[in-house]
């Protein structure tokens, strides 16, 4: 296909200016699939990474050009062939893929194109700001800017200027400019993100001077970003996952209801927790022990990396029983070894701390005690480290939770093995993370890690991490930041961003607040209530009212397990986060781009979260392009329509696209109640307007091993629905790797909004058994089937709810 680029001055903004500092392009040459550009200030390179992705490397003068630099974040390093070069008098054009460079000569500006839409303009300067590295793009007048991290300033934040520097925000509400993950990424509601490509403390302003502007300010010598294109958000999303990396599967377990607070003080009283659960039949896969595992005080103990014998005699015995009642143990572990812990000599033998400049380990006060800070940069830290989790390990600990690897406390002038503390702060949860799931893949290659963090960095999804947002103060405008925060960090690569259900900070006992919290977390990646103890997260301990609502989130959150897990591989093998924005349809308006007072879970649902105490009602607008089927009333709206709610105090107001097909389980107590053969199949017809047909899949393996998918371990089962002259038909088709465990299938199919009892059901032409319901409008039958074949369902006559 040829690609036709064109420059409209209307829609372009170019800048005009010329600056003391500018830059003029000198000479170039094409080699090895690299276009090498000598500048009056150093030396440029560009380099395709993939048809979508281009590189652009600047070295300054004087400094080295090789060995590049290793990127803790990119993952594509060869540079690939066809590019193509055209020289004009004062203008080089470079096209490679699906991008164009227009590069301007003197003075030198490039100019990003692709499929022939303008991107933004790099004026290629060589200012500098308080020490660091200016990049500098103009961006055009209209664009909404996402990304920089974790934040909470609404969905365009463009106008502001982000501090790229890790940090915790305690009891933050509806306005964090600074939080635990500072990424150098933005995105454009123009569908390009640029990826600047240095870990060093800085900033990312988003056009806060309001000229257009957005500059990146870094130190390091080099100078790096890749710029990444679509037409499409999906297409956007495949291109960042596969520059840095996509997020392995997690374990089945990983999406059921965890049982948190700060914290159990001993093992009596996490089991006691755990046998409520059982008692009141509310589902649970894991219980968190935060720090008391290992000290029986807040102060003091941080370090010492082994139960406490006092409260815990029997860790080993405990977590057995645990296991036997299905629930998995998560142990909380930070990087500081405080002087007062038993670790302290040991730690300072084995030289795996931080140092100062005289090469002791650097020794400061914080929050917890007077410490000493672990060099995860340092091979001989991260083994010594490793150690301690694998001596939990054999004790049977499931799961491990990172907690303060901003780090929170970092001096600037400590020194890693890996550099100084700017150039080490905002990897050091990313380096964390990678040492266990390195280390994990290494001595229990069959296992899939749990690793919950605070902090990362650009691509650490691919080392499994699960992201929470901090420490969310426990109020209504703690819980309206949350749908943003997962929605931008679901844009950028880190699909389990999820909060602490019902909020951590502060002791507010507000049960309105509290399940409201718990029905949004039904639909979000992670399903994880935890909180300071004054006021306890776990529903068992809650009053009826709050406990049976509580109750209910619960179950419904167990019942869509098969579909959560479609979703996570879903983002396994393409990107695609859980929580979609609005913006993602194709055809949502513009008001969608900044919204994020709804969002899509997966495919096919529409979610509206209730974020205000007291609501009664809510205006909701759907989106266009499909009939949207309320999922507790069946009540079906048009898309494109604006209705008035009335809302329930049992459930948030949750939509079912038309044309979906939802996989759902009933009964599970554990996700390890999980049966394949026992499915549930809940079928909403495509609206008759709608011809082409409407797809879903259903993902399973045994929810544990290790590249189950790779292996041929597994299952995936494709549905179709498409209206025909007779009437509706359905086809599933299910293909089984190799190492697949066969269970042959049973799955009772239910199609919703059946206005009149079909004439018939029939398989594969074989006449079907089957009910009807004239009153809730529900056909019902069952699929029997073995497992990697394919079948035809027939509806005749069938019609359906409409409007």
């Amino acid at each position: 296909m040829k690609l036709v680029y064109f420059c409209s001055l209307a829609a372009v903004v170019v800048t005009q200016a010329a600056f003391a500092d500018d830059q003029a392009l000198q000479s170039f040459a094409l080699k090895n699939h690299v276009l090498t550009m000598q500048t009056s200030h150093g030396q440029m390179e560009l380099r395709l990474l993939r048809d979508d992705i281009l590189e652009n490397r600047f070295i300054p003068k004087g400094k080295s050009a090789s060995p590049a630099r290793a990127s803790h974040a990119v993952q594509l390093h060869r540079a690939l062939p066809g590019m193509q070069l055209e020289q004009q008098q004062n203008l080089l054009k470079v096209q490679a893929g699906q991008m164009l460079v227009e590069i301007q000569k003197s003075p030198m500006r490039l100019r990003y194109y692709a499929q022939g839409r303008f991107l933004f303009e790099d004026i290629v300067s060589d200012r500098t700001e308080n020490g660091l590295a200016l990049t500098e793009l103009v961006v055009q007048p209209d664009e909404v800017l996402y990304g920089g991290g974790a934040r909470a300033l609404g969905m365009n934040r463009r106008g502001h200027r982000l501090p790229l520097y890790n940090k915790a925000h305690y009891g933050y509400e509806e306005q964090s400019l600074q939080m635990n993950f500072a990424m150098p990424l933005f995105l454009s509601s123009q569908k390009y993100a640029v990826h600047f490509d240095q870990p060093s403390t800085g900033f990312l302003d988003l056009d806060s001077q309001k000229n257009n502007r957005v500059v990146y300010g870094a130190g390091g010598d080099t100078r790096t970003y890749q710029v990444l294109a679509g037409t499409q958000w999906p297409q956007l999303i495949d291109a960042y996952t596969t520059l840095t990396g996509r997020q392995p599967m997690p374990a089945r377990w990983t999406l059921g209801n965890f049982a948190s607070r700060f914290g159990y003080h001993s093992a009596e009283e996490a089991l006691k927790t755990v046998a409520l659960f059982r008692a009141e039949k509310i589902p649970l896969d894991a219980i968190v022990f935060d720090l008391f595992w290992f000290g029986k005080e807040v102060k003091g103990t941080m370090g010492n990396l082994a139960f406490d014998k006092d409260n815990f005699p029997d860790p080993a015995g405990m977590m057995a029983s645990l296991k036997k009642q299905q629930v998995r143990t998560v142990l909380i572990t930070e990087p500081f070894i405080l002087t007062s812990s038993g670790r302290w000599e040991e730690a300072k033998q084995n030289a795996i701390l931080a140092t100062g400049k005289d090469g002791k380990p650097y020794e400061y006060d914080f929050y917890f005690g007077h410490t000493g800070l672990i060099d995860i940069t340092k091979p001989a830290a991260r083994d010594w480290f490793w150690q301690r989790y694998a001596e939990l390990k054999t004790l049977g600990a499931d799961g491990w939770w990172g907690d303060l690897g901003e780090p929170e406390v970092h001096p600037d002038d400590i020194r890693h093995a890996g550099g100084s503390a700017a150039e080490v702060h905002n990897i050091y949860g990313h380096e964390w993370a990678k040492l266990i799931a390195e280390k994990s893949a290494r001595f229990y290659p069959k296992e899939r890690p749990f690793i919950l963090m605070r902090a990362g960095y650009s691509g650490s999804q691919r080392f499994g991490m699960i992201p929470w947002s901090g420490d969310v103060n426990r109020s209504w405008g703690g819980l309206r930041s949350q749908p943003e925060i997962a929605l931008q960090m679901g844009m950028q690569g880190m699909a389990y961003m999820h909060s602490d259900l019902g909020g951590f900070a502060g002791a507010v006992d507000d049960d309105e607040l509290y399940t409201r919290w718990l029905q949004y977390g039904v639909f979000q990646p992670v399903f994880r209530p935890h909180a300071q103890e004054e006021v306890p997260a776990e529903p068992v301990y809650r009053r009826d009212a709050a406990k049976a609502l509580a109750k209910a989130a619960i179950e419904l959150r167990y019942r869509l397990l098969p579909y959560n897990y479609t979703l996570a591989f879903e983002n396994h093998r393409s990107g695609m986060p859980l929580m979609r924005p609005l913006f993602f349809a194709a055809d949502a308006g513009a008001e969608a781009r900044t919204s994020a007072s709804a969002y899509f879970w997966g495919n096919d649902f529409l979610v509206f979260p209730v974020l205000n105490a007291g609501q009664k009602t809510m205006q909701v607008s759907f989106p266009h392009g499909h009939d949207w089927i309320d999922f507790y009333s069946g009540v079906t709206y048009a898309g494109g329509s604006q209705h008035q709610l009335v809302l329930s105090s049992g459930a948030i107001p949750v939509f079912v696209k038309s044309g979906a097909m939802i996989p759902m389980a009933e009964g599970l107590q554990s996700t390890e109640d999980f049966r394949v053969e026992d499915l549930n199949w809940h079928i909403y017809p495509q609206a008759v307007s709608e011809t082409k047909a409407s797809e879903s899949q259903f993902y399973d393996d045994d929810g544990k091993t290790r590249l189950a998918w790779e292996q041929q371990a597994f299952a995936l089962t494709r549905l179709s629905q498409q209206h025909t002259a007779e009437g509706l038909l359905l086809t599933v088709d299910e293909k089984a790797g190799r190492r697949y465990q066969s269970v042959p299938r049973q799955w009772t199919m239910y199609v919703h909004g059946v206005t009149k009892e079909p004439q018939a059901v029939t398989v594969d032409g074989k006449t079907q058994t089957f009910s009807y319901d004239a009153a809730q409008k529900l056909l019902r039958f069952t699929l029997t089937f073995k497992p990697g074949t394919r079948h035809q369902i027939r509806l005749p006559g069938l019609q359906q709810v409409r409007g």
